[in-house]
């Protein structure tokens, strides 16, 4: 089933969200409203969303040009336009009556055979078809997208005992393919999968808090980084997600659970009325006037402020160091162990939570696979319930279950000493409801490192960097420092790969499946270097990243960097020297060096310049080409998406885009092919004419302009001098010829003069310290 044009019917938040998504993967999509009363503009409503979409930040659009792809209209004028839609999307309110009235339109203006969906996440999908015709039933699924649509990765898909398989299996691919969704099937029960499991850890985690008297930011020092839970902590969490939604989530599941259950049971007066009085007094989180954390102005300057769970005062957020945390960290058994307030809210929350989460297998999902990816990609945890039910062992937490006289659920019972997860001949396997273990499938047309890694060792490896055989005669070059950051181990070992590549393979793809592809060099290793002032190893250090960039580029096989998250600095640098780049989606790239005081030192300056000069349509003369490369490095431009790089030419018109993360490798192998197949050719040495001082007096003259204005502070200038005067040539002019060479050289020269600056290192130390870019 091939869906070329769609519709969302309802335009908040969710509504237009998911059909700015349809845009981004580049399918057609009416939005339709309703028509407000007394308006001029009968389709305000959607017209208005599209309008604040344009301006949100994080941006619901990859591209501003995406939003031509949706088409306002209201729900009285346009619902002829849905004959052509091959998937119809139902976002209104939550209510019933509501959402039976706008079915009816959609069944009497459907074509036959589309798709209707609910994006509802409350009312089960047999009162959403109840008294509806069994045309519209064998169409109907719910795909409950989670908030915002673009970013979150979790679909949900409930099908009805009538709906199509067709459909079912339709739809799954969409969304997986060209929404880049990772796809759970769900049951017909309250909350599916993610919200059941996530309401039950937010309500068990504040009633922890509040049992076992931690603050807030106790609570949440212990409910993030150590469990793998997100790094805003559990309060933190409620604040970005809005307050004011507890109660209505609270309002859902007590209404559609038993009496009995143990969700139902964990609302709490105590806790219900705590959250009443904060949402009453304005403060819903981020979007009002705080939440469990405000900014308060005191003494002219913004102050952190946090809220006592027993008073409800705020008073100066403090750190919630506990010695819980500093003992279990790393070690989650320690955590819950340890006899501190911290340890026993880790336990009380956990135990709560992962014993129902293991007490819904099947009612919610078929296996614990698909309830464990439910959370990772809708909450955002590292680890899924069950894999953090491995990570204490399933027996020793069944046993501190009975002893404390909690229910032990029977698929806890029936894996006794076993895992929930185990590897057999290199192959991921799941306990399953049946007391056996089976495969955990990937669909097809997917490729992860961490299977190739359970079935195979590396070709060679180092301390910062491996190499893998993905296949096919294709192998993966694999960074693995700290936000893969690149230092001279990971340049070493891929000269080396290189080498082993070109005698024994056919073709290399740069991947990783950490959050960011590479944050750039180590810039704590050249402050340390600069310290103690052996600048023959800094400038050694610069020269082998060149060498490593240039072999890339000119090896006699295809290398394709396959990105996702960052790649910044010299992450960016591996793009640009790259064959082919096949990006995620979720691609956030550019050139950034100047933010701690130096400039592209492994050809990013070269290649950017070539790039915008071998443009299809070059501007005239040689400054145009050079004033863009200038404008993107000197203001460490960074593409949000791999859309947008492609209009900063890092992403070339060849190059590919990926939307779902997992299949991002597969893609990237198969380019990797393509281009073998073709009779694949290192492109030829470029050679360039630029215009030296000339050119940069003009560059400079833009800088002072900005320096005037007060946009450009005592050590902009500096630095971009420094920028203006690689890019232009050095001491040349456009009769002569630039080489590469003599571009990496003027690289080097550059950044080694910035880096002997005061101010330059200044910038680094004070990044390495704060996290923070310093203004200097």
């Amino acid at each position: 089933m091939d869906i070329k044009k769609a519709a969302v019917i309802g335009s908040g938040v969710m509504g237009s969200g998911i059909a700015a998504h349809i845009a981004n993967a580049g399918v057609p999509v009416m939005l339709l409203d309703i028509v407000p009363n007394g308006a001029n503009d009968r389709s305000a409503l959607a017209k208005g969303a599209i309008e604040k979409m344009l301006k949100t930040d994080p941006a619901p659009f990859m591209h501003r040009d995406a939003a031509k792809l949706v088409t306002p209209g209201n729900l009285e004028d346009d619902l002829g336009t849905l004959g052509d839609c091959d998937w119809i999307v139902e976002a209104v309110i939550e209510r019933l009556d509501i959402k039976h009235d706008v079915f009816k339109k959609l069944e009497a203006n459907r074509k036959k055979g589309s798709i209707v969906s609910s994006n509802t996440s409350t009312i089960p999908l047999a009162k959403l078809v109840d008294g509806l015709p069994a045309s519209f039933q064998q169409d109907f699924v719910i795909t409950h997208f989670f908030n915002p649509p673009r970013y979150m990765r979790l679909l949900e898909i409930v099908a009805g005992p009538k709906t199509r398989k067709d459909v079912v299996a339709g739809i799954e691919k969409f969304c997986d393919v060209r929404l880049g969704k990772g796809v759970i099937h769900a049951k017909d029960t309250p909350g599916f999968v993610g919200n059941r499991i996530g309401t039950m850890w937010i309500q068990a985690a504040v009633n922890a808090a509040l049992d076992h008297g931690l603050t807030v930011e106790e609570a949440d020092a212990v409910a993030s980084k150590p469990m793998g839970f997100p790094k805003t902590g559990i309060f933190g969490l409620l604040d970005l997600v809005g307050i004011d939604l507890m109660p209505h989530v609270g309002k859902s599941m007590r209404a559609n659970l038993a009496a009995k259950d143990p969700l139902v049971t964990e609302f709490r007066d105590e806790s219900a009325k705590f959250i009443e009085k904060m949402i009453a007094e304005g403060y819903t989180g981020r979007k009002g006037k705080g939440g469990f954390y405000r900014m308060n102005k005191a003494g002219g300057e913004r102050v952190k402020e946090s809220i006592n769970l027993k008073t409800g005062a705020y008073a100066p957020s403090e750190k919630g160091e506990l010695e819980s945390v500093a003992v279990g960290g790393k070690d989650l058994k320690k955590l819950v162990s340890h006899p501190d307030r911290g340890g026993k809210f880790a336990w009380d929350m956990l135990a709560k939570t992962l014993a129902y989460a293991a007490s819904l297998v099947p009612e919610i999902a078929d296996d614990v696979h698909a309830v464990d990816q439910g959370m990772k990609l809708g909450y955002a945890w590292k680890w899924g319930p069950f894999e953090l039910i491995d990570k204490l062992g399933p027996h020793w937490f069944a046993e501190r279950l009975k002893a404390e006289g909690r229910p032990v659920p029977p698929l806890l019972a029936k894996v006794g000493d076993g895992t929930f997860y185990r590897v057999e001949n290199g192959v991921l396997q799941q306990f399953t409801t049946a007391g056996t273990y089976a495969e955990v499938k990937r669909p097809e047309g997917v490729l992860l490192l961490s299977d190739v890694k359970r079935k195979s060792k590396p070709i060679m490896k180092n301390a910062s960097a491996s190499l893998w055989d993905i296949g096919d005669g294709v192998a993966c070059f694999e960074v693995h420092t700290k936000m893969n950051a690149i230092d001279a181990d990971v340049a070493d070992l891929l000269s080396k790969s290189l080498d082993h590549v070109g005698k024994n393979m056919k073709a290399l793809v740069l991947y990783n499946e950490g959050d960011n592809f590479s944050v750039g060099a180590n810039i704590g290793l050249a402050l340390f270097a600069a310290n103690v002032g052996v600048w023959p190893m800094i400038e050694g250090m610069i020269e082998a990243g060149q060498k490593a960039m240039k072999r890339m580029k000119y090896s006699p096989f295809p290398v394709v960097a396959a990105p996702s998250g960052m790649a910044l600095g010299g992450g960016c640098e591996m793009l640009l020297h790259s064959a082919a780049v096949q990006a995620h989606a979720e691609t956030y790239t550019g050139l950034v060096e100047v933010g701690v005081g130096v400039l592209p030192g492994w050809g990013g300056c070269k290649e950017m310049v070539t790039r915008w000069t071998q443009a299809k349509k070059p501007a005239n003369g040689p400054m145009p080409p050079i004033a863009k490369a200038f404008e993107m490095i000197s203001t460490a431009q960074v593409a949000k998406s791999a859309a947008e790089a492609r209009d900063m030419m890092i992403l070339r018109p060849a190059d590919g885009i990926t939307m779902n993360r997992d299949r991002l490798l597969y893609d990237a192998k198969q380019k990797a092919l393509a281009l073998v197949a073709a009779g694949y050719k290192p492109p030829e040495p470029v050679e360039l004419r630029l215009p030296g001082p000339n050119g940069k007096a003009a560059l400079d003259l833009a800088v002072e302009g900005f320096r005037l204005q007060g946009k450009a502070l005592p050590h902009d200038t500096v630095v971009s001098g420094e920028v203006a005067r690689v890019l232009t040539g050095g001491d040349t002019d456009i009769t002569e010829i630039t080489t590469e060479d003599k571009f990496y050289a003027l690289e080097r020269q550059g950044f080694m003069t910035l880096l002997r600056t005061p101010a330059t290192l200044a910038r680094i130390e004070h990044l390495l310290e704060t996290g923070k870019p310093l203004r200097n």
